[in-house]
């Protein structure tokens, strides 16, 4: 009898090890190479609704997914009615749609085939019948009228004031409550939450208020609870800065996350970026994405932005509504190519219909796209009064992909980047991705002149 049972232990052992190894391979397979897709709170903020979001699935179907881009988000205000506005984002306790168990539902106004309790489970359907993937903006924590109506957790004997953590509000968009995970019941709260958002369909959750500060009881509780659903889910944490320290823990929890604060189309952003993804340089771990944030690229904030969008531009809401993106054209492939080079998630943020000729042949070019996707051990080469230069390896070939930054001020600067820093040697074809062209054979070195602000991203081999 002894026997027998050491024999079960064991198998039950093997068995517990294969799942655990199968779970964290599932983790992996579900982003190996970085999430490409679009995002609505660049452009529509609290106010997408059905129509914007299915047009924007259209366009991408038609038009980007054979490109790589897959992935369409609606962000923040889903649940919220239609009067809860960008321009009302901070309102104090605003009207939320919620189950009977607490949980946020959408607005059937703006979500007209979530109504009869089918959630978004239509609108998923939709998104997957063009072959592209349907996700989610959430924040973190249990909404507070849920713990203001006391609403009953999803079978248990628990209700919402008894997991809730009142003392932890975030601080920039106070609409949840924190869930006190040491609380019994409050797994089982953030369980039911994705049981339902897995029946609905969805295959990415963007987690707010996650990194910065960092919940890590949190964040690992909601990983529990995707595991638990049943369903293959991209989990996004934002926003960051999230803290290197903690770049293990991130790496086991989640898919990708934010290295930075909310990224708008301002130079002293897109310069900073570059501070920034150096710490995560050495950070290279396929299926887990340092995220440099969305491409707030194309048109922004069609439907207003708000004040405090408007004060990081120096501008008012009027000034910000409903424009093209105010990063110049020299500066947007800039942002492209250390995005590509860096090897960031991809999420456009304009909206994607009013799409102008340069943003379309930013996200259009494969060659750069393929820098993103494919290439590897990417690492900044050398950062010397603003001329920047990084580089990554194409596999299998030898190739090493060079990403040439001129972020000064003024004129134009030559940048020259010899061989035996790449480690490479003999006569080799340097090739422009951004013109496809073929710039010509050199021996030892490549020196490009690169404008202000602007860049030249190379490949240079056999």
């Amino acid at each position: 009898m002894k026997t027998k049972l050491i024999t079960v232990l064991a198998a039950l052992s093997l068995t517990l090890g294969a799942i655990a190894k199968n779970e964290t391979k599932t983790k992996v397979s579900l982003t190996p190479t970085p999430p490409m897709g679009w995002n609505s709170w660049d452009c529509l903020g609290l106010d997408a609704n059905e129509t914007q979001i299915k047009a924007v699935a259209d366009y991408m179907a038609a038009n980007l997914k054979k490109y790589g881009w897959e992935y369409v988000v609606i962000d923040a205000g889903w649940y919220h009615p239609i009067d809860i506005n960008t321009a009302k984002s901070n309102t104090y306790r605003p009207v939320q749609n919620l189950d009977k168990y607490g949980r946020l539902i959408p607005d059937t106004v703006k979500y007209p085939s979530a109504k009869g309790g089918v959630g978004f489970k239509a609108l998923a359907d939709y998104i997957h019948s063009k072959g592209l993937k349907f996700g989610i903006h959430v924040q973190r924590g249990i909404p507070w009228n849920a713990v203001a109506y006391n609403t009953p957790i999803k079978g248990t004997g628990y209700f919402a004031k008894e997991v809730a953590n009142l003392k932890d509000t975030c601080i920039w968009s106070p609409i949840m409550k924190g869930v006190d995970l040491t609380k019994a019941g409050a797994q089982e709260y953030i369980n039911s939450v994705y049981e339902q958002y897995a029946a609905w369909g969805v295959d990415f959750v963007k987690v707010d208020d996650m990194s910065y500060p960092y919940h890590k009881s949190e964040i690992e509780g909601v990983r529990k609870a995707i595991d638990n659903s049943g369903r293959a889910i991209v989990y996004s944490l934002s926003p960051g800065e999230s803290p290197i320290s903690e770049a293990k823990h991130l790496a086991e929890n989640s898919n990708l996350w934010r290295v930075s604060g909310d990224f708008w189309d301002g130079w002293k952003y897109l310069k900073h970026q570059f501070e920034l993804l150096r710490k995560w340089e050495k950070f290279d771990e396929p299926g887990r994405w340092p995220d440099a944030d969305m491409l707030p690229i194309g048109k922004l904030r069609k439907t207003g932005g708000d004040a405090w969008i408007a004060s990081l531009l120096g501008k008012t809401i009027a000034e910000v509504t409903d424009e093209y993106s105010r990063f110049t054209d020299t500066e947007k492939y800039t942002l492209m190519t250390l995005w590509s080079i860096f090897k960031s998630p991809l999420i456009l943020g304009g909206y994607l219909p009013e799409n102008d000729a340069v943003t379309t042949k930013l996200i259009t070019n494969a060659e750069v796209i393929a820098v993103n996707q494919k290439a590897i051990h990417r690492r900044e080469l050398r950062n010397e009064n603003g001329l920047v230069i990084w580089v990554s390896e194409q596999p299998g070939t030898g190739a090493k992909y060079v990403a040439m930054f001129n972020l000064n001020d003024g004129k134009a600067q030559e940048i020259s980047v010899s061989w035996k820093e790449l480690g490479l040697n003999g006569q080799l074809k340097v090739r422009n991705l951004w013109t496809k062209k073929v710039v010509g054979k050199f021996a030892t070195n490549y020196t490009a002149q690169v404008e202000a602000h602007g860049c030249v991203l190379v490949r240079i081999g056999k």
